[in-house]
C-alpha cells in the first residue's frame, strides 16, 4: 500500500520533518507509516504491515523479532526518517500479553538506536485524543480520522497501518506546539545524537 516508494524524494522536501510511527503488536501485525509535514500540511509516504508467517513462527521462536527488526532497519535506510514515534505498551494487558508487547517494542528501539534515530513515546489514549478528539476512539473511528486528516483517497488497511499513521500525526501535532511553545521533550526515549539533532535544525514547523 505504498503511495510514495521513492526515497529520492527526500532530497525534494527541504523544510519537512518525516516521521516513521509504529504500532507493535504482540500478536499479528505490526503496523508501520512514514508520514511528513511542513507545519501546515501532513502527506503519506508509505505505511503497511509487517506480518511473519504462521509457519515461520512455528520454525523459530524469535522469527516475529528478527523480522519485525530488519523490517524496521530497512524503513530507517530506505526512507531516512527525522524521528521515530511507538505506542507505548497498554498498561491494562495481562503480565503475558504486555511482555511479548514489550519484547517487539524493544527490537523496534535497537533498531532507531543502531541508526542514531530519536525515539518518542505516546499512549493509545494519548494518540486517540491528538487524531480523534478523545481518547476512546475505536479502530474504525482511527481509520477514518486518519484517511481525513491525511487526505488519503481510500480508508488505510489494514488497521494495525492506521494506527502507526495516528502515533506519527501524534508525534506531529505535539512536535509542531513544541517548537512554536519552545516546550521541553517530554516524550523522547533518548536524547538525539548528532545526526538527529542535525535534522531537527534543517526542519521547521511554523
Amino acid at each position: 500500500m505504498a503511495l510514495t516508494n521513492s526515497s529520492d524524494r527526500r532530497n525534494e522536501t527541504n523544510g519537512w520533518l518525516r516521521v516513521l510511527g509504529v504500532d507493535p503488536a504482540s500478536a499479528g501485525p505490526t503496523g508501520f507509516g512514514i508520514v511528513e509535514s511542513d507545519g501546515r500540511r501532513c502527506r503519506v509516504v508509505q505505511y503497511g504491515a509487517l506480518k511473519v508467517a504462521a509457519k515461520r513462527q512455528r520454525e523459530c521462536a524469535g522469527a516475529v523479532l528478527q523480522h519485525v527488526h530488519a523490517r524496521v532497519c530497512g524503513l530507517l535506510d530506505e526512507f531516512s526518517p527525522d524521528a521515530m514515534a511507538v505506542e507505548s505498551v497498554f498498561t491494562a494487558l495481562n503480565m503475558r500479553t504486555a511482555l511479548r508487547l514489550a519484547e517487539v517494542r524493544g527490537v523496534i528501539l535497537l533498531a532507531a538506536a543502531q541508526r542514531d534515530v530519536i525515539v518518542y513515546s505516546y499512549a493509545p489514549r494519548e494518540v486517540k485524543a491528538s487524531v480523534a478528539g478523545h481518547g476512546h476512539a475505536d479502530k474504525r473511528q482511527m481509520q477514518m480520522m486518519v484517511r481525513a486528516l491525511l487526505s488519503m483517497n481510500e480508508t488505510p488497511e489494514p488497521s494495525d497501518a492506521a494506527d502507526a499513521l495516528a502515533v506519527a500525526l501524534c508525534h506531529l501535532q505535539t512536535e509542531q506546539a513544541r517548537r512554536r511553545f519552545g516546550l521541553p521533550r517530554t516524550n523522547a526515549l533518548a536524547k538525539p545524537h548528532a545526526r538527529s539533532a542535525a535534522a531537527g535544525s534543517r526542519t521547521s514547523l511554523v
